[in-house]
């Protein structure tokens, strides 16, 4: 019996639609908020050396980022107490803004499938401090419409690595088999939840991952609504 749906968040319930002059736009405004002045020579350090290990392939422990902008900030010749890193990461996560956007139908989905008796979470890679991504959820109308929601930056451990879908499975109170998990990742989304027992379901709206090797889906959407036809064929094969 399908008891909850949970979901990726960029490129799933949003788009994450990144364009590489927002690194720029959030360093300045991080240095503005403690009171520094734009440095495109930090940025370009960044970019050179620190941006290539955020993303390594194959790579399942997830980066400390306040301590990496930290040490960034010191080879800059700026010393920041805590609450200049707060204020220097939540300008900088701000100037990020329109990389997210939501997806027109996300609200019904998430609706939809609570209306049908399903819980509903998220379980999402994302470096930032969690503070700021749940604030996001709050912001978009997310959080209210979601029984739990879990990002990488909480736990320690990146998808496919089984301890962040586990700690979302156990909040919910759910089983593998009674989940279906819906991402746009062959790899880390429909990999990580095939290996612990889920059905799983590729998110194509927003994008088609083509990873060569990885696990195939059990099923795949091509616009978010298409999942509830997914739930209900999971239901009825059950029945």
């Amino acid at each position: 019996m399908l008891t909850a749906v949970l979901f990726d968040w960029g490129d799933t319930l949003m788009r994450w639609a990144w364009e590489p002059e927002l690194l720029d736009a959030g360093h300045e405004a991080g240095l503005r908020a403690i009171g520094r002045e734009p440095s495109p020579a930090m940025t370009a350090r960044f970019r050179d050396t620190y941006l290539p290990l955020l993303w390594l392939p194959g790579t399942l422990e997830e980066v400390e980022y306040p301590g990496l902008v930290r040490t960034l900030l010191a080879e800059e010749g700026i010393e920041v107490d805590d609450a200049e890193l707060e204020r220097f990461l939540e300008a900088e996560h701000a100037a990020w803004q329109p990389a997210r956007m939501l997806a027109s139908t996300t609200h019904a989905l998430l609706e939809a499938l609570r209306e049908r008796g399903l819980k509903t979470g998220l379980v999402s890679n994302a470096l930032d401090p969690p503070g700021l991504l749940h604030r996001d959820l709050a912001a978009m109308g997310v959080a209210e419409r979601l029984d739990y929601a879990v990002f990488s930056s909480e736990t320690g451990w990146r998808k496919p690595h089984p301890a962040i879908f586990e700690r979302a499975l156990d909040a919910l109170s759910v089983e593998p088999g009674q989940t279906l998990f819906v991402g746009d990742t062959l790899g880390a989304d429909i990999g990580g939840a095939a290996a612990l027992g889920m059905h799983t379901c590729q998110a194509l709206w927003f994008r088609a991952d083509e990873d060569v090797g990885a696990p195939e889906p059990e099923f795949q959407a091509f616009t978010q609504m298409d999942v509830l036809t997914i739930v209900a064929r999971i239901r009825d094969s059950a029945s």
